[in-house]
């Protein structure tokens, strides 16, 4: 970075700073448990050579320390992945259920919401179509921040919800479903080849947030790939023009993605898991009655604090799914 020519392409010198930064976060994790062992192994020579309990409080906060430390270095290990260092785009769309599932989805928007606040992620919304009585028909965001693609994309597939419904007079309850797909945002320099006859653009006027310029004008873009069927869509940029560029990067990515998985099962990766908003092909279930419990049908994780979980504590979760995802990776193939 000493280089005067270094800052001459703003992009690159930015990604190569916060991939240095990283690095750096990471060195510094492993010598702040090295001296965390080096002090937890002291504290146990002193209270075994002087037989002085009164060390053991120290010393088990200080082990809870180290395990805390093991755990994120462990965690940095797993986020390996090609593109787990990206920014990442999140599609939400509401499943079988009306009302039920857009307010859902809402909530599940929410969750993700506070899960980037949390954690220090900017956030974009690039499309939103609310719902029709209430809450959000489908909503694309985009969380901006290092490693955000690399924690979310655990977050791909079904998301499934019992409740007592507060839209039902006679108090019953009802299971809805909503979709989350998530992919990363790539750059230029991947290269994907688009051929423009596959490709229908629509254009229509924006029906989100944005005050009264978004809602004069038909500026907002969608973009359907008629080989795959794929649909992208952007409503968020004030001009057609940067709307339609937005919404070209977000299908390249997925045809990337479609490309990388096409050798594995059948419409896996980017669509594989979210073609079913239905029972039976959700990864995770949110009951909130008769009991309440989140669990992920994937890797078995578990909360029994759903309020926690719906704002935004998801890394329970999304821990879970890295160790279990780097479990199915490595083991051996079948012959």
């Amino acid at each position: 970075m000493g280089d005067p020519t270094f800052w001459d392409d703003p992009e690159k010198a930015q990604k190569t700073a916060q991939d240095v930064n990283s690095l750096k976060e990471e060195v510094d994790g492993f010598h702040k448990l090295s001296a965390g062992v080096d002090d937890l192994e002291a504290l146990q020579e002193m209270a075994a050579e002087e037989n002085d309990e009164s060390l053991l409080p120290e010393m088990d906060e200080l082990l809870a320390k180290c395990r805390s430390e093991l755990e994120h270095l462990e965690l940095g290990m797993l986020l390996s992945g090609e593109y787990d260092a990206n920014n990442a785009i999140l599609t939400l769309h509401a499943g079988a259920g009306g009302t039920e599932a857009q307010d859902w989805t809402s909530m599940l928007l929410r969750m993700f919401t506070r899960f980037a606040e949390q954690n220090g992620f900017a956030l974009e919304m690039l499309d939103y179509q609310p719902g029709d009585e209430a809450g959000v028909k489908s909503a694309t965001i985009q969380v901006n921040g290092h490693n955000a693609y690399g924690f979310l994309r655990s977050e791909k597939g079904v998301h499934r919800l019992v409740r007592i419904s507060p839209f039902d007079a006679n108090a019953r309850r009802h299971t809805s479903f909503a979709a989350v797909d998530v992919m990363p945002e790539l750059d230029d320099t991947v290269d994907v080849n688009i051929n423009m006859d596959e490709v229908r653009v629509d254009v229509y006027r924006s029906s989100g947030a944005g005050g009264q310029h978004i809602n004069k004008t038909s500026s907002a873009i969608r973009i359907t790939h008629l080989p795959t069927n794929i649909v992208v869509q952007c409503q968020n940029e004030r001009s057609q023009h940067m709307n339609k560029d937005k919404a070209m990067q977000m299908l390249k990515a997925k045809l990337y993605l479609l490309k990388q998985q096409e050798n594995q099962e059948k419409l896996s990766g980017i669509r594989g898991e979210v073609k079913d908003n239905a029972w039976g092909s959700q990864i995770r279930s949110y009951v909130m009655q008769p009991y309440k419990l989140v669990k992920d049908h994937r890797t078995g994780a578990e909360s029994s604090n759903v309020d926690a979980v719906m704002d935004g504590d998801i890394d329970l979760f999304i821990n879970a799914y890295l160790k279990w995802n780097n479990l199915l990776k490595n083991q051996p193939q079948e012959q």
